[in-house]
C-alpha cells in the first residue's frame, strides 16, 4: 500500500495552557524566560476534521515509540508545514517534552526553541495569535463506513505548530503526498521492533 504524508490539526488551549502542567523546575524555567504550551496532539477512535480515524491500538503504539525521541531530546517540530517527512533542523521551533493519555486524547507539554523559528512562534503567542498543533505521520489510509481508517503501517514523525482561522470548522486542507519515503534512523527500527515485541508477549 502506498504511504502518504498525514496531518492533523488541533487546537491549543486559551493562552496555550490547559492545566497547570508545569513542574517547579520548568516554572523557574519559565520565570528566566522559557516558554512552554500544553494541548491536544491527536484523539484516537474520532472522525478528526479531515475525515479520518485513528485506531486506538495505532495511535497508542506510535505514541510510545515518540517516548523514545522524547527521553532522547530529538522530539522537535516545525513552525508551518513542510512539504516532506524530513524534519529539519533549521526550521525546527520547538521541542515535545512530556505526552500523556485523557482517554482516547494525547496531550502533551511542549518547549519553544531559541532558534529563529522558535522565537517567531513565541512572538506570536506572546501577541496572542491563534495556534494549533499539528502531527505529520508516513502511512495508508483505507475507507470503511463514511470514514477513512488509518491503517496499521501508519507512523508518527512528529507534531508541528500552524496557524487556524477562528472560522468554526475552518479547518486547514491536509495534503496527501504519495511516494515519500520514512526517514528512521537503525536505532528507531529497532526501538519499533522491540517494542512491537514486548506487547505481543504481554
Amino acid at each position: 500500500m502506498t504511504k502518504h504524508l498525514l496531518r492533523e490539526y488541533y487546537e491549543l488551549c486559551e493562552g496555550g495552557v490547559c492545566q497547570d502542567f508545569l513542574t517547579e523546575a520548568e516554572k523557574h524555567q519559565v520565570k528566566e524566560g522559557t516558554v512552554f504550551l500544553t494541548g491536544i496532539l491527536q484523539k484516537a477512535n474520532t472522525k478528526n476534521g479531515n475525515g479520518r480515524v485513528y485506531p486506538f491500538e495505532v495511535l497508542k503504539r506510535e505514541i510510545e515509540n515518540y517516548q523514545k525521541l522524547i527521553k532522547e531530546n530529538r522530539s522537535i517540530g516545525e513552525l508551518d508545514h513542510p512539504d516532506d517527512s524530513v524534519i529539519n533542523l533549521k526550521n525546527a521551533s520547538h521541542i515535545v517534552t512530556e505526552t500523556w493519555w485523557d482517554g482516547d486524547t494525547v496531550l502533551g507539554k511542549i518547549k519553544l526553541l531559541q532558534t529563529p523559528s522558535g522565537k517567531i512562534l513565541e512572538s506570536l503567542v506572546k501577541s496572542g495569535v491563534k495556534l494549533g498543533i499539528s502531527s505529520r505521520g508516513l502511512g495508508s489510509v483505507r475507507e470503511h463506513q463514511g470514514s477513512t481508517m488509518v491503517e496499521d503501517d501508519f507512523q508518527l514523525i512528529c507534531f508541528d505548530f500552524v496557524s487556524e482561522p477562528s472560522t468554526p470548522n475552518a479547518f486547514m486542507d491536509v495534503r496527501l503526498r504519495e511516494g515519500l519515503k520514512s526517514e528512521m534512523t537503525k536505532a528507531d527500527r529497532v526501538n519499533r521492533i522491540l517494542n512491537g515485541l514486548t506487547r505481543k508477549n504481554k
